[in-house]
């Protein structure tokens, strides 16, 4: 409804009329014609009347009527006006013979009509303009003439015939473009005139339509005729006299349906001073017409209401006893005006005034009307004021939702359906503009002075949607289309965009007082939605506190206190103020608070009084506001205390009449007794207005009062009893005329109204108020609905619901949601029908919310919580019921990431999505949609089935269509979207959906739920590779819980295992810090039952060994290392898997590609279980024993660059750990030395020397060479030769050779090592150890005698020894008897293996002088000093030094 543009009163006539109005203008001579012509009309009908024909046909001219004349004399003139043009003729001189005949009352209505019909086609010939001669004069005769028509009323149906001429007159008046030149007076008057006829008409229906639709279009002329924008208009009313008018009988509701008052220009600046009642000035009414005789006009459609002050209205029975087409026909006027004049009223304060104060209060009054037209017409006022002046109607909106709507729409309060329905309807319609419920909630929810309209509103929408115990009717949808009207709206805002979508809590830090709390600036919001968030926050606290005050005063004080809403030193205005302008508060506590005694509760009831406005107010509706906030104690010294301040601030605001307080309070003491005497039953003989009277004499500083005033007050007292005991609560009360005034004070004073604009500011506290009973209320709706389009509705509300959940992050809100829609899908219940899916399909409602359940799912998972465990309870129904695509349970990564898995270029094969997935089945009927479909097409072979009907047929394709929009994959495949949060609360409730593994075991049904979950626990895993973190430990937990608990093999633990694999080998390039932790988590592969391992073992072990080929660039850490060569060594002893694990380790140690000191050891001790390991061949044990051999390359490679790079410190330490690794090596080779298998034992001890002979390039430690002597070679020498003689031939074939080997071994190595062996202190030691050795090979029998090999062997092995130690000086004689030990051993045992071989080495030494000198020697040593060499080893001789 937009608002007119108001142009010069010719301008507006040059667009309401035709563009060809040039060419329909006639010429001079036509319109001396035309009015000729209606001179013989108007003579013509005269003729036809005997009173008028005798005269005319006798030829008497001198008894001719002075009107027959005029009409004569003018046709004698108009032909001679010619040559002139019309303008420059006075109209006067052709309308006068007319309006005479209109104004006499000797004419019959014929003769009047015939008239009026002339001047209205004078009028419509466009020739009389605001540049016509003497127009003003002229057209004001008209209005004049027309206005006081008279005629002989002769039928019922000329009469009507007049009186419609008679608006159309009027009305071609206003249109004309002459009108500009009507006065204010005469356009009342031809207002006042139009609603005269109108309702004169009585029960004549035509007429009254008629005459009503001339009346809105006269009105409406005023916007199109008048220039306001160079005239100032000033203050001042006319003073209409229209209170008794004739009442009418009939109204036609179609009667006038517009009026356009759109009389306010922009432009127009009237400043108004002067009380309301005061009168235009009489030259102001005089000049053109504008805003004054708007305002008369706009004030007698308001004094049309003013009906309702005199007619008996109980507090309760809604009923008004009069007729009701005088105030609907005010009122449909009234709402044409505002809805096109609305935007203007703002510039025009006395129009305002009228809307603010008059029109507002009746429309309170009439809004309880019985009569649903008039309700619904208020109704319509009240929405266009709110449009239009909402921010000047603060207050009296307020006290229109609660005193009328809230009333009106609830049964309780003795409202008819009828009026519940208007009210409802009503109640829509406020709620459909989209900015309404933020008003209600910025305005008066967030005021402490205002009561909660919007979440009354709210919570009145929820209730009235409730069906209780009744079937679903018009109003139940109506309060759902009320509701869901406000959450889309809601939901629009959030499209436009918030300041500050982050929600703040408000707290109060500090005290200050509530009441005194402002905004800076109310058009802002970076201003307002702080304040209005922080006052609703007091208000809040302020009901809390009431609460525990009406429990215990004291500690509500103190609740206060503790909340910074009371000082913490209690002051009487704070606590006076906590009393005014609380809601809740009990009126009986507080009543015997201000009645109490004490000095502070005296301070607090005058504070409390000081907070009332008095200003120009009746002694009785003051009293009434006052005693209203509590209740009135009942002991006198308490009532006089509180009279008495209520006395002193009434005096203190309204001194006019009473010369003092005391006055004040006599009167207000007299008031309550008359008050008593008139309302208490008890009292039989009441007392009169003389009495009333007599008792108040003197009272007035030693004066009477005026005895009209007193006569006032007795009789409001008696007509209306003021309640010395209030209703208790937070209510809909009446709008009593006291609260009114009360109302029209308070709206001076009170804030301004803050427009909320079309931002999501405050819905975040809106919504968190109202969706609860909203989902409620929807739920139960869409429970009970029937029809399409209703369950359509709800499922709009709960979309929109959801998406505001999401956008202020309310989870609560949107789980509780989930939880309601998911009742509806009948997926949480197992269904008792023989086919599910048939009844699926057929099912509207349950379809449509499941896929409202899944689009939620799927646009704001982010913000679901526990709500994900009823989503998963619809999909494990779907899965068993064969309904879920096949790809639900993929992840999205196995196309776009696979690709990239390749080692060497050449792409790997995931086994997990080929073989292994497929056999992992489940006891599902069909696997599909279309597998369920194919069922119910196919036919048994032994129970013959009919095909399936078309109905069936079409339930199954609708369940198809269902099923594919909700597109359940997207929530596993795009959960990489999710927050952290809600992807949490989606693997726990996945967790929660596959249940706690049993050891014993489960059902089909209950194994295949398990393993589809895990399926997708494993599925969103991949997908948030860059989040594992969130989801790892409740996966590892459930994956173990389910191998610990499994000990047979079941596809469960299947899932279980290779999906644990299958996340390892997918994250491990990308997620290297947790590597350690992904890893050990194969240990899990370790504990699994022996059964359970050996059935899977073969495919465990390709898929390890993928997982390496993979990722062995990934794996760094020695835990990492040893999970994989853990898994690796199980396998060697594994017939199946043995060949893949092995494949797997050449893959690490060959040519050392993957070979780390993090993984040296490991790889090496995997590599020796794999050569002792008799499952498989033995050439196998030797590719083992060729790849420990290999590795130590790896040692000296790593030895080079660590001289490269490192400083000597790091250097040291490096060397030792290699070193170790060194050691451990020989030591595994050592193990290996000891195989049963010739080949394999023989390759062995060749590899343990070249691992040893090879070790040149690693710098080792000089005690690591003794280390590998005692630990390696020698324990290798004895145990072999243990073995030798202690196990059967068949055991170990062919030991000599061994034997040979292991001595070549000893040699060879002791030769490489010498140099740095002469070195250490313990050489003797060790020399005389290898010696040892030598000599018990040299004895040594194998099958039963010594061997030749062995005896040819080691002499020759020695010799090479002792000649490589005399080369290099070690060997050699240096002192006397007695100083050089390792000598004189040496030989001890060289001659026990060979007596030649000193001579052989020595030759140029006598040999009878050196046995000689070995007798002495050896028989020269102290006891202590003598040594024997015992043939386990050298561990007890003593350090003998060396010489070197």
């Amino acid at each position: 409804m937009g608002r007119l543009k108001l142009q010069t009163g010719i301008n507006s006539i040059e667009e309401e009329e035709p563009e060809e109005c040039d060419d329909a203008c006639p010429s001079r001579t036509t319109l001396s014609c035309m009015i000729n012509s209606e001179i013989g009309a108007v003579l013509a009908v005269m003729r036809r009347n005997v009173r008028w024909g005798s005269r005319y046909m006798s030829g008497d001219d001198h008894l001719e009527h002075s009107l027959i004349q005029s009409f004569k004399a003018l046709r004698r003139q108009i032909f001679s006006w010619n040559h002139h043009q019309w303008q420059s003729i006075n109209p006067t001189l052709y309308l006068q013979p007319f309006l005479d005949v209109i104004r006499s009352d000797e004419t019959g209505a014929a003769i009047t009509g015939v008239s009026l019909s002339s001047v209205y086609k004078i009028l419509t010939l466009d020739v009389i303009d605001h540049n016509t001669v003497n127009v003003e004069d002229a057209i004001h005769l008209v209005v004049d003439a027309v206005t006081s028509c008279r005629f002989d009323v002769t039928d019922t149906s000329s009469e009507e015939v007049v009186l419609i001429k008679i608006l159309q007159v009027l009305l071609a008046c206003m249109k004309s473009k002459a009108s500009v030149m009507l006065s204010n007076q005469h356009v009342c008057t031809i207002v006042n005139t139009c609603f005269r006829i109108v309702h004169q008409a009585g029960n004549k229906d035509h007429a009254l339509v008629n005459g009503s639709s001339n009346l809105k279009q006269e009105t409406g002329g005023l916007n199109n005729e008048y220039a306001f924008g160079s005239r100032k208009l000033e203050n001042g009313s006319m003073s209409s006299e229209y209170d008794n008018q004739p009442q009418p009988t009939n109204f036609a509701s179609n009667a006038a349906s517009a009026v356009t008052v759109t009389m306010m220009d922009e432009n127009t600046a009237i400043a108004l001073t002067g009380k309301e009642g005061a009168s235009y000035d009489v030259h102001l009414m005089t000049e053109p017409y504008g805003v004054p005789c708007m305002v008369e006009i706009f004030h007698f459609l308001c004094s049309l209401l003013n009906v309702i002050e005199n007619t008996e209205l109980g507090p309760r029975s809604n009923t008004i006893a009069f007729d009701e087409d005088v105030p609907l026909f005010a009122l449909t006027l009234i709402n044409s005006a505002i809805e096109l004049g609305g935007p203007s009223i703002h510039h025009h304060p006395r129009l305002l005034s009228l809307i603010q104060d008059e029109l507002f209060h009746n429309l309170m009054q009439f809004g309880l009307s019985m009569s649903p037209l008039i309700l619904s017409m208020v109704c319509s006022i009240v929405l266009n004021l709110y449009h239009h002046l909402r921010t000047e109607l603060k207050l009296q909106l307020e006290a229109f939702f609660s005193c009328v709507i809230l009333r009106l729409a609830q049964s309780r309060y003795g409202a008819s359906y009828q009026q519940q329905e208007v009210a409802m309807e009503a109640l829509v319609d406020f709620c459909r503009q989209k900015t309404f419920m933020v008003d209600m909630y910025a305005n008066f929810d967030s005021d402490i002075t205002c009561s909660n309209v919007f979440e009354d509103l709210a919570n009145l929408l929820s209730r009235s949607a409730f069906p209780v115990n009744c079937p679903l009717s018009a109003m139940h949808i109506l309060a759902l289309d009320g509701l869901i009207a406000v959450i889309q709206g809601m939901a629009e805002r959030i499209t436009n965009g918030s300041a500050n979508s982050e929600y703040s809590p408000v707290n109060l830090e500090e005290y200050i007082p509530f009441w005194m709390v402002k905004c800076e600036n109310y058009g802002d919001p970076n201003h307002w939605v702080t304040f209005t968030r922080r006052r609703k926050y007091i208000k809040r606290r302020l009901m809390i506190g009431a609460d525990h005050f009406n429990r215990d005063p004291k500690k509500g004080l103190e609740f206060l206190q503790g909340t910074h809403l009371l000082p913490d030193k209690l002051d009487p205005q704070s606590v006076a103020c906590f009393f005014r302008y609380t809601a809740g508060l009990d009126k009986n506590l507080v009543g015997d608070f201000l009645g109490n005694h004490d000095e502070f509760c005296v301070q607090v009831l005058h504070e409390f009084a000081g907070t009332f406005d008095f200003q120009d107010m009746n002694l009785d509706t003051a009293l009434r506001l006052f005693l209203e906030t509590f209740r009135l104690p009942g002991e006198s010294q308490k009532i006089h205390r509180v009279l008495e301040a209520f006395s002193e601030r009434y005096y203190e605001q309204s001194p006019h009449i009473l010369a003092n307080k005391d006055a004040a309070l006599v009167l207000s003491y007299s008031m309550i007794m008359l008050n008593t005497d008139q309302h208490n039953v008890q009292v039989k003989k009441k007392m009169t207005e003389e009495d009333f009277i007599k008792n108040n004499r003197h009272i007035n500083g030693g004066n009477d009062l005026p005895r009209e005033f007193l006569s006032e007050l007795y009789h409001s007292i008696c007509k209306n009893e003021i309640r010395t005991t209030p209703e208790q609560g937070v209510g809909f009360p009446e709008m009593t005329p006291s609260r009114w005034i009360d109302l029209m004070h308070k709206s001076k004073k009170t804030a301004p109204f803050i427009v909320s604009g079309s931002k999501a500011y405050l819905d975040h506290d809106m919504f968190a108020i109202m969706s609860g009973p909203t989902i409620a209320a929807i739920s139960v709706v869409f429970d009970h609905a029937e029809h399409e389009e209703v369950y359509q509705t709800c499922m709009d509300g709960f979309l929109a619901i959801a998406k505001i959940s999401a956008c202020h992050h309310l989870e609560d809100v949107l789980d509780d949601l989930v939880v309601s829609l998911c009742k509806f899908t009948t997926l949480l219940n197992p269904s008792l029908v023989e086919e599910p899916v048939l009844a699926f399909g057929d099912d509207m409602k349950a379809r449509m919310a499941t896929v409202t359940v899944f689009t939620i799912a799927n646009r704001y998972g982010d913000y679901i919580r526990t709500g994900w465990r009823n989503i998963l309870d619809c999909i494990l129904r779907l899965h068993k019921l064969g309904l879920l695509p096949a790809r639900v349970a993929s992840d999205a990564a196995d196309e776009s990431e696979l690709s990239a898995e390749t080692v060497h270029g050449k792409p790997i094969v995931n086994s997990l999505s080929s073989a292994h997935m497929q056999s992992i089945g489940t006891p599902r009927r069909s696997s599909g949609l279309m597998g369920r479909f194919s069922q119910l097409l196919s036919l048994d072979t032994e129970e013959p089935r009919s095909q399936p009907t078309e109905q069936q047929l079409a339930a199954h394709q609708r369940t198809l269509q269902t099923i594919q929009k909700c597109h359940i994959d997207s929530i596993f495949t795009e959960s990489k979207f999710l927050q952290a949060k809600s992807l949490e609360q989606l693997a726990k409730a996945l967790i929660w959906a596959a249940g706690r593994p049993q050891k014993v075991n489960s059902t089909p049904e209950d194994e295949d739920t398990a393993v589809f979950c895990l399926e997708l626990l494993i599925a969103i895993t991949l997908n948030n590779r860059d989040r594992i973190g969130i989801l790892w430990p409740g996966v590892y937990d459930h994956i173990s819980n389910i191998v610990q608990s499994t000990v047979m093999p079941c596809a469960l633990v299947e899932k279980a295992v290779f999906g644990l694999l299958r996340i390892c080998q997918r994250l491990l390039p990308y997620k290297e810090n947790i590597a350690d932790e992904l890893l050990r988590s194969l240990q899990l592969v370790l504990k699994l039952d022996a059964r359970v391992a050996d059935a899977y073992c073969e495919q465990i072990t390709q898929e390890v060994s993928r997982l390496v080929k993979a990722n062995a660039s990934h794996i760094r850490s020695q835990l990492g290392w040893r999970t994989i060569t853990s898994l690796l060594s199980i396998t060697a002893r594994h017939i199946e898997a043995s060949e893949a694990g092995f494949d797997t380790l050449l893959f690490i140690m060959s040519d050392g590609a993957y070979s780390l000191p993090a993984n040296y050891v490991l790889c090496v001790d995997t590599a020796r279980q794999f050569a002792e390991s008799r499952v498989g061949q033995a050439e196998r044990s030797v590719r083992a024993l060729d790849l420990m051999t290999g590795s130590v390359n790896c040692l000296s490679r790593w030895t080079s660059e660590a001289k490269e790079t490192m400083e000597e410190e790091q250097m040291s330490k490096l060397s030792k750990d290699i070193g170790d690794m060194w050691l451990i090596l020989g030591q595994g080779l050592r193990k290996v030395c000891l195989d049963q298998r010739e080949e394999v034992r023989n390759h062995a001890l060749l590899s343990l020397q070249k691992c040893l002979t090879g070790a040149d390039d690693i710098y080792l430690p000089y005690g690591k060479w003794l280390d590998c002597f005692d630990l390696v070679i020698f324990t290798v020498l004895d145990d072999l030769l243990e073995i030798s003689q202690g196990h059967s031939q068949k055991d170990y074939r062919n030991m000599e050779g061994t034997l040979i080997l292991a001595v070549k071994l000893l040699s060879k190595v002791f030769l490489q090592s010498l140099p740095v062996l002469s070195q250490l202190t313990t050489f003797c030691k060790l020399w005389l150890g290898v010696l040892t050795r030598m000599e018990k090979y040299m004895k040594v029998k194998v099958r039963g005698k010594r061997s030749e090999k062995l005896q040819e062997t080691v002499p020759d092995l020695l010799k090479n020894s002792l000649l490589s130690m005399k080369m290099r000086g070690i060997l050699a004689q240096r002192s006397a008897l007695g100083g050089d030990s390792l000598w004189e051993l040496t030989w001890l045992h060289v001659n026990n293996i060979s007596l030649s071989l000193q001579l052989e080495v020595f030759p140029e030494q006598d040999s009878e002088h050196l046995q000689h000198k070995q007798g002495e020697s050896v028989g020269g040593l102290a006891p202590e000093e003598k040594v024997s060499v015992p043939s386990s080893g050298i561990t007890s001789l003593e350090d003998t030094g060396f010489v070197g």
